[in-house]
C-alpha cells in the first residue's frame, strides 16, 4: 500500500511538474522573445528614421560623394549606441551606379535571402525574419538566434535602397536557459520532498495497519491474547487501536463462551446417548418378548408390537449416530485401515440396498472398472458413507434409475451416486450435509430419517483425507462423489471420475434384479497395519 501511494504522488507529481514546466517555459520564451522584439523594432524604426533624415539633408550629389556618404554612413551605424550586430546597404535599383555597403559583406549576404529583400522592397514598414547567426559571426563561437530587420531609405540623386540589420537574441537565450535550469533544480527538488513528505505519511498511516494486519493474523490463528499496540492519545490511530482492540476482547470473550458451549452440548449429547442406551437395552429386550409373542395378541396390541419394534430400531440408530456425531466432535475417531478393493464394497452395498429399490421400483447399477481399485481404507467406515448415499439416491429416485460407478487413477479411487429423481436447488446442495437438516422436513419417509447420516459421511471423508461433494437440479436429480487417496498422506487434487456425467442409458432390469459391470475379480486383498495417525484429516466439499 506504501509503495502504491508513494508511487501515484510520484507519477502526479512528475505529470504536474512535466506540465507546469512547459507552461512556464512557453511562457517565458515567449516573454523575453516580445520584449527583445519590441525593443529591437523601437530601435530600428529610431535608426531608419535617423538614416532618413541624413540622406535628405545631405548635399552630396556626386558618385563619390555619395559612395562616401553610404559607407560613412555604415561606419556610423556600427559605431553607434545602436544594439545590431551588423548593417547592410542594398541597392533596389537595377544597376546602380553606387556599389553595396556593408559592415560584413559575407555574413549579410549569407542572411538576407530574396524573400525578405523582396518582402522589404514591397513594404512601407519594417519587415522581419527570424535567423541563425552562424558561429563564426558570434563572440561565442557557437551559432546564436537572431533576427533581421529590412527597411527602405531613399539616397539622394540614386533613389531606394534596402537597410538591413541583425540583432542577435542570445543573452535572451542565455536567460531562458538559465531559468530553465533554475527550474528543473526547483522541479527535482519538489519531487523529492513530495516522495519524502508522502513516504512519511504513509509510513504513519501504513505502519499501524499494518501492525493490525499481523494481529488480525494471529488471531486467526488462535492467538486470542494478542492486542494492538499503541492505543495511548486521541488521534485517529490510537482511536483505531482502542477499538481494534475492543473487537478482539469481544471475540474472544465469544469465542470463550461458544467453545464452552460447544463442549457442554457435545458432553451433554454423549452423556446423554450412553445414558439412554441402558434404558434403550432394557426396553429392546421386553419389546422383542411383546414382538415375539404377538400371534397371540389380539390384532391392535399386535400391530402396536410391530411398531414398537421398528421404533426402538430407529431410536437404537439415532443413538448410534448421536455416539458417532460426538466421538468425531471430541476428535476419538480413528480408522482401522486395511488395503481394500473398492470394489467389494460397493457390491456390498449394493445388495443391502437391493431389497429397498425392488420396494421403491428403481433400477439400481453398478459400473465397476476392469482393474481393481485398491484403496487403504476404512472399510467399515467406507461401506457407512455409500450406504448413505445409494439410500438417500433410492429414496429420491421417484422410481427413476440409480446408477453407481467407480473409477480409479493412480492417486485416487472415486464413486459417484446419481439419481434422476426429485433432485435439490444449489441452495439446498450448500447445506445437504448440515446435521439434521433436510429439504423438505414434511417429506415422508421409509428408512433412517435421523438426519445426521450424510454429516457423518462427510465426517468419515475427511477422516481418509478425502473429498465428498454434492449436485443438484430440481427435476433432474442429484450426484454425489465420494473421492478416496489410495495411500495414507496423498494429497487430492483431482478425482477420477466427473462429479455430475450423462446417463449411461443402461438396459432396464426386471426389479430387484442389479445388473453388476465387470465384477471384482483377483486375489483377495492383504491386510496392512493401521495407518490412522497419519491419515490427512482434509476434505474439499463442493456444492453446485
Amino acid at each position: 500500500m506504501q509503495l502504491r501511494v508513494v508511487a501515484s504522488a510520484l507519477a502526479l507529481g512528475v505529470l504536474t511538474v512535466v506540465l507546469l514546466g512547459l507552461y512556464l517555459s512557453v511562457s517565458i520564451r515567449d516573454g523575453l522573445f516580445e520584449q527583445r522584439l519590441d525593443q529591437v523594432e523601437r530601435e530600428n524604426a529610431a535608426m531608419t528614421e535617423q538614416v532618413r533624415q541624413t540622406f535628405s539633408s545631405s548635399p552630396a550629389t556626386s558618385t563619390s560623394d555619395l559612395q562616401l556618404l553610404l559607407s560613412t554612413m555604415v561606419q556610423t551605424l556600427d559605431a553607434g549606441a545602436s544594439s545590431a550586430q551588423d548593417f547592410l546597404l542594398l541597392s533596389s535599383v537595377e544597376q546602380s551606379r553606387l556599389l553595396d555597403v556593408a559592415t560584413r559583406t559575407q555574413l549579410q549576404r549569407e542572411l538576407v535571402s530574396d524573400e525578405l529583400r523582396q518582402a522589404t522592397v514591397s513594404s512601407d514598414g519594417q519587415v522581419l525574419q527570424s535567423v541563425l547567426i552562424p558561429a563564426e559571426y558570434t563572440a561565442s563561437e557557437q551559432p546564436e538566434p537572431g533576427v533581421i530587420m529590412g527597411s527602405t531609405v531613399d539616397v539622394p540623386t540614386v533613389g531606394e535602397y534596402e537597410l538591413y540589420a541583425v540583432y542577435s537574441f542570445q543573452p535572451e537565450q542565455e536567460t531562458l536557459s538559465f531559468v530553465q535550469r533554475i527550474l528543473a533544480i526547483g522541479y527535482v527538488a519538489v519531487l523529492v520532498a513530495l516522495v519524502a513528505l508522502t513516504w512519511t505519511v504513509t509510513r504513519q498511516t501504513v505502519t499501524p495497519v499494518r501492525r493490525a494486519a499481523t494481529v488480525a493474523a494471529r488471531l486467526a490463528d488462535g492467538h486470542l491474547d494478542e492486542r494492538m499496540p499503541g492505543s495511548r492519545g486521541e488521534d485517529e490511530m490510537a482511536t483505531l487501536a482502542r477499538t481494534f482492540n475492543e473487537m478482539a476482547t469481544n471475540l474472544q470473550d465469544q469465542i470463550v463462551r461458544m467453545e464452552a458451549l460447544s463442549n457442554a452440548q457435545r458432553r451433554f449429547t454423549s452423556d446423554v446417548s450412553h445414558e439412554l442406551r441402558t434404558p434403550l437395552t432394557t426396553i429392546r429386550m421386553a419389546g422383542e418378548v411383546i414382538h415375539a409373542s404377538r400371534d397371540q395378541l389380539d390384532p391392535a396390541a399386535r400391530r402396536s408390537a410391530e411398531l414398537l419394534a421398528n421404533q426402538l430400531d430407529r431410536f437404537e440408530e439415532l443413538l448410534a449416530d448421536l455416539l458417532e456425531i460426538s466421538r468425531f466432535d471430541a476428535g476419538a475417531a480413528v480408522l482401522d485401515v486395511e488395503q481394500t478393493d473398492v470394489r467389494s464394497i460397493v457390491t456390498a452395498v449394493a445388495d443391502t440396498t437391493a431389497p429397498l429399490a425392488e420396494r421403491k421400483g428403481v433400477f439400481l447399477s453398478v459400473d465397476l472398472p476392469t482393474e481393481a481399485p485398491t484403496a487403504d481404507v476404512d472399510s467399515r467406515r467406507v461401506e457407512r458413507i455409500l450406504r448413505n448415499l445409494v439410500v438417500n439416491a433410492i429414496e429420491h429416485a421417484e422410481g427413476k434409475p440409480v446408477e453407481v460407478s467407480v473409477a480409479a487413477d493412480a492417486h485416487a479411487v472415486a464413486v459417484v451416486v446419481r439419481d434422476h429423481g426429485v433432485g435439490m436447488t444449489a441452495a439446498e446442495a450448500e447445506h445437504v450435509f448440515d446435521r439434521f437438516w433436510r429439504a423438505d422436513p414434511a417429506r415422508a419417509r421409509t428408512t433412517g430419517g435421523t438426519g445426521l447420516g450424510l454429516s457423518i459421511a462427510l465426517e468419515d471423508a475427511r477422516l481418509h483425507g478425502g473429498w465428498l461433494e454434492a449436485w443438484g437440479r430440481p427435476g433432474e436429480g442429484a450426484s454425489f462423489r465420494l473421492t478416496l487417496p489410495r495411500r495414507a498422506g496423498i494429497q487430492l487434487e483431482d478425482s477420477p471420475l466427473p462429479l455430475v456425467a450423462p446417463s449411461r442409458g443402461m438396459k432396464q432390469y426386471p426389479t430387484g434384479q442389479i445388473p453388476v459391470v465387470n465384477p471384482p475379480t483377483g486375489p483377495t486383498p492383504t491386510a496392512i497395519p493401521d495407518l490412522s495417525g497419519s491419515i490427512d484429516e482434509t476434505t474439499d466439499v463442493e456444492a453446485r
